[in-house]
């Protein structure tokens, strides 16, 4: 575990497995749904807050109390989300993490899918 901190913080970014994700979620992580809204309400991870990928750089402001805690950012695919967690970064957030492959790996391992209500 160690090694794979000390490989996370030497590349600035890193992406994390869908069983990776629910673990953090299991200890309050905050994950953020960068795709559009009408695609947050179509369907996305439980308990994500949807945040307009251009609202990434005011994340440092809106989400303060996360800076030290663990954060996990996803999109449809997994591209914009590794840019977001470099933004996060640069922003004082110390542990970003990206979900690999994204909304769709996570559906594609038929994962629980919440609909906004």
């Amino acid at each position: 575990m160690i090694t794979y901190e000390s490989r996370v913080r030497a590349s600035g970014f890193a992406a994390i497995s869908s069983q990776d994700l629910i673990r953090l979620m299991n200890q309050g992580a905050l994950v953020l749904d960068i795709r559009k809204p009408e695609d947050f309400a179509a369907g996305h991870v439980n308990g994500a807050k949807q945040l307009p990928s251009d609202q990434i750089l005011t994340a440092g402001d809106n989400f303060k109390r996360f800076k030290e805690k663990p954060v996990v950012v996803y999109d449809e695919s997994g591209s914009l989300a590794a840019a977001a967690v470099r933004q996060l970064n640069q922003q004082g957030f110390t542990k970003a993490f990206s979900l690999r492959g994204g909304f769709a790996g996570w559906r594609a391992e038929q994962l629980p899918v919440t609909k906004a209500a």
